[in-house]
């Protein structure tokens, strides 16, 4: 007997209910461009990808936190830190936990734009989620070759304006004096299709001097210019007003963890964002080639008070201040060209591309007092031009057979960084440095049966040093060009497979390997130095189960295991003003990672009146908040949600509403950490039991 029958007669005994499934399964597929960079079947992609649908991320949710649907993902950890100033903690397979602010270690892309900055430091709140079709989450492997990111890819798709226009309103009401309004037009004239959209977004927030304003809009406008052609304009527009409450100790969290630090209040730290971005995408098909181009435009200018000191003497001579202040120019431009070709009995699918992004940011810091008056601005601390730029080339290429598939792909990357330091008086910190890496990925799949795919992949990664990474991790708090990028090298295998006619399973196993990890150093009054740390190893295992059950129930799990640990022992000496030799050990965890995640879901609806209810539950593991693993580790906790809506047509009308309970049996948790903080201020407090309760109406022309 040939060894693939042999398998698959194996298999076949041991999980029975695989052999049997009929081809009703395959409505539980999903299509992605993720990884492949074309259209392509979830179930047929050697990766772990998956995709949020629109149910998704409507599913009785204000659609303000990309947090509201990324926790059915495995693999993926989004904490809410109840802290608009600093945006969500996202974190793929660990990467990215250690983030002081925003997103990174996972390329963000929106609409084929990248929303991630070419250093590789990204904001998910700049996603616009009223409008968002799909989201696809990809870990693993096949992520390289995105290049400057080693934790995984987040897209989220706007869908196209189709058919007779419609109006469509939504308010949002909850706990905590939150809503949220919404209005959009969308539609098809004259061959144009267009998506407009504007909301705004107010909180009074769970914590003390928490509360924030956002508003947010886009329009998107998509046209055929030739039959085999189609060009989409894109335009966002993001503003955002918010208070920071900054972390608590763990006596704080425990006694009040509504409560901030004085200093927070003291010196009113708060953030202002303004952020615009335009772009133009352009597909031609030739038959079977196609070839992608896009270009992109943006200013962000951000305006950031910090905790940071409270009288002059407390500067050292290179300290550039306690208010971050600066206006960013960004600008990118892709193409790649995908080909098709019949081979050896299957389709060869190959892709070359570039990639080229830069900004350059005029930045300049500010003493945080005047005299004995805290929270405003003082004297100017820093002056300086500041400029990254990325240019990146790939080739991958994807071989389809009746059984087997095989890919692999190569993409160098290259990141330049550039200083120009205008403030001299306290020293000049002018300077370069220039990251170079190369990262191959192969993968296989290899069908077993028409209801099981087995594959497995391996790549290497590859993650500079951001920004802000490098900004405060020298000697006297000035630019650490020293830094190294850090790599690693990833292994993965998994399944994918029908069980029955209604349930879909997804299994993956992966191991990473790391080298000069970037970790905290210090954090302090919402300042993070940064430091590279001996090699790291990741182990882990991701279950993503989606099931149909009798009389409209569904269901969905997600459970993720991860063993993050370093492998040598090494020393760091925390920052100024009272410095102390610390000792990591071989074997600690890395902070800010749970070694176990669970999201569990069970929906029931009534197809005739358009009612339906859904339970919700949510566990974790506990977390460490700093290296040497000796602080309180946040505690592991579990909360259920409860959730129902209804929809009801009327002509031309549809309406909707729901309501909402998060954290039904009210328990306090940790939702999320600051890693390292040198105050011991780690620990950011959950919100109790809330409500939200939200109505749209959608009228048809």
């Amino acid at each position: 007997m040939h060894r693939p029958t042999r398998l698959a007669t194996l298999v076949a005994a041991l999980f029975p209910c695989l052999a049997g499934a009929a081809s009703e399964a395959i409505s539980l597929d999903t299509v992605v461009v993720t990884g492949s960079r074309v259209e392509h079947s979830s179930f047929d992609l050697p990766a772990a990808v998956d995709l949020v649908d629109a149910e998704r991320l409507g599913a009785d949710q204000a659609r303000v936190n990309a947090s509201e649907a990324l926790v059915a993902v495995p693999g993926i950890t989004v904490q809410n830190r109840q802290n608009y100033a600093q945006d969500l903690q996202i974190s793929s397979r660990g990467f990215g936990a250690r983030s002081a602010f925003g997103v990174r270690g996972i390329r963000l892309i929106s609409d084929g734009i990248p929303a991630s900055m070419p250093d590789g430091q990204g904001q998910v709140a700049t996603f616009n989620l009223d409008r968002a079709e799909r989201i696809e989450v990809m870990r693993g492997p096949l992520s390289s070759i995105y290049g400057n990111n080693a934790g995984g890819v987040i897209q989220m798709f706007t869908a196209d304006g189709k058919g007779a226009p419609s109006v469509e309103t939504s308010f949002s009401a909850g706990s905590y004096g939150t809503w949220k309004a919404d209005a959009a037009l969308q539609g098809e004239s004259g061959g144009v299709g267009y998506v407009i959209d504007t909301s705004r977004f107010s909180t009074d927030g769970y914590r003390q001097h928490s509360a924030a304003e956002r508003d947010q809009s886009m329009v998107k406008l998509t046209f055929k210019p030739h039959p085999d052609g189609k060009l989409t304009l894109l335009a966002n527009s993001f503003r955002q007003e918010a208070l920071d409450p900054q972390g608590l100790t763990w006596d704080a969290y425990r006694s009040a963890p509504r409560s901030v630090a004085q200093g927070a209040l003291d010196f009113n730290t708060r953030k202002s964002i303004d952020h615009q971005q335009g772009g133009v995408t352009y597909e031609q098909r030739f038959g079977q080639q196609v070839v992608q181009l896009s270009a992109y435009a943006g200013q962000r200018s951000t305006l950031q008070y910090q905790s940071i000191p409270v009288s002059s003497q407390q500067f050292s001579a290179r300290h550039s201040g306690g208010i971050i202040d600066f206006d960013r120019d960004f600008a990118g431009l892709s193409g790649r060209w995908i080909s098709r070709y019949d081979l050896a009995g299957g389709k060869l699918t190959g892709t070359v591309g570039f990639d080229y992004e830069q900004s350059t940011d005029d930045r300049r810091g500010y003493e945080n007092f005047i005299g004995a008056t805290l929270g405003v601005k003082g004297a100017l601390r820093r002056q300086e031009r500041d400029r990254v730029a990325s240019f990146d080339q790939y080739a991958q290429a994807e071989w389809q057979g009746e059984r087997w598939s095989l890919s692999g792909g190569l993409r160098h990357s290259r990141v330049a960084f550039k200083v120009e330091d205008n403030y001299l008086s306290n020293g000049d910190d002018s300077g370069t440095v220039t990251y170079d890496k190369t990262t191959p990925t192969v993968a296989a799949l290899y069908r077993l049966t028409d209801t099981l795919n087995l594959y497995a992949s391996a790549a290497q990664g590859f993650e500079a040093p951001t920004f802000n990474e490098m900004f405060y991790s020298s000697a006297g708090g000035s630019f650490n060009f020293a830094l190294k990028p850090s790599t690693s090298t990833h292994y993965e295998t998994g399944l994918k497979a029908y069980l029955g006619d209604h349930h879909r399973l997804d299994v993956a196993l992966f191991e990473i390997d790391t080298k000069n990890e970037l970790v905290v150093l210090s954090s302090s009054g919402g300042r993070t130095a940064y430091q590279n740390a001996s090699g790291t190893t990741r182990r882990g295992l991701e279950v993503g189960l989606d099931s149909r059950w009798p009389n409209n129930f569904t269901s969905r799990l997600a459970y993720t295991a991860l063993q993050a640990r370093y492998d040598e022992t090494f020393t760091f000496t925390t920052a100024p003003p009272a410095p102390l030799t610390k000792t990591v050990n071989a074997g600690n965890r890395l902070p800010g990672v749970a070694a176990h995640s669970l999201f569990g879901e069970v929906v029931w609806k009534h197809p005739a009146s358009g009612f339906h209810a859904a339970v919700e539950g949510i566990a974790r593991s506990k977390v460490y908040v700093e290296d040497t693993n000796e602080q309180p580790a946040a505690p592991a906790y579990a909360i259920a949600n409860l959730r129902f809506g209804l929809a009801r047509q009327y002509g031309a009308l549809n309406i909707r509403g729901f309501l909402r309970f998060d954290n039904i049996f009210d328990r306090q948790y940790v939702g999320s950490v600051i890693v390292g903080d040198s105050n011991n201020r780690y620990y950011e407090s959950a919100p109790g039991r809330t409500w939200l309760a939200g109505v749209s109406a959608r009228y048809s022309f």
